[in-house]
């Protein structure tokens, strides 16, 4: 019966086989070799945006720290529900009612300024996404925030989804900044 034999640092040879037979079994290694990289997930990609804020940290943050305080501070967001669960899910509907996030927070610090949070259903093209809203001091009465995650595009959409995170991202610090310098 035929076989492969493989042999660290040296090319798989198929044992008990005419040349040619060798050939087309190298070949099919080599294909399927080729086709596990491309099956291979888009490399993973990340996104960080900050705004400075004329407010203290603690002042950002209990306008924007409450999970479902984004419907307030995030323009395309109508209405974000929490589930009541510890740790809590939100599921956030845009004003046009076109689009459902579902996100499930997976850390808080509220002494820190910040939690993290991870999609479990969205229309982005995106997979394995995990983001983190913090507010950090800067200065004695001013605050940054960052929003910054990580997360894997949809093979071909690596443009189309970090646009679209990076304009969500921008509308929403640009609407806290504003808040705060009234």
């Amino acid at each position: 019966m035929p076989f492969v034999i493989l042999q660290p640092g040296k090319p798989a040879v198929a044992a008990g086989r005419s040349r040619s037979a060798r050939t087309a079994a190298a070949a099919l290694v080599s294909a399927c070799v080729l086709a596990a990289f491309a099956a291979a997930p888009a490399s993973a990609a990340s996104l960080s945006q900050s705004l400075d804020v004329d407010a203290t940290p603690a002042a950002v943050w209990s306008a924007i720290g409450p999970f479902c305080a984004i419907r307030n501070w995030l323009p395309p967001i109508g209405s974000c529900v929490e589930d009541g669960k510890s740790p809590p899910t939100r599921t956030l509907v845009t004003r046009d009612g076109a689009a459902t996030f579902v996100e499930t927070e997976t850390a808080r610090n509220d002494d820190r300024h910040f939690y993290s949070y991870t999609f479990k259903s969205s229309p982005l093209p995106v997979t394995r996404y995990n983001s983190t809203i913090e507010v950090a001091a800067k200065g004695e009465r001013g605050s940054t925030v960052t929003w910054r995650s990580t997360y894997t595009p949809a093979p071909g959409q690596e443009q189309a989804a970090n646009e679209a995170l990076s304009g969500v991202y921008a509308a929403g610090l640009a609407f806290i900044k504003a808040r705060f310098a009234q």
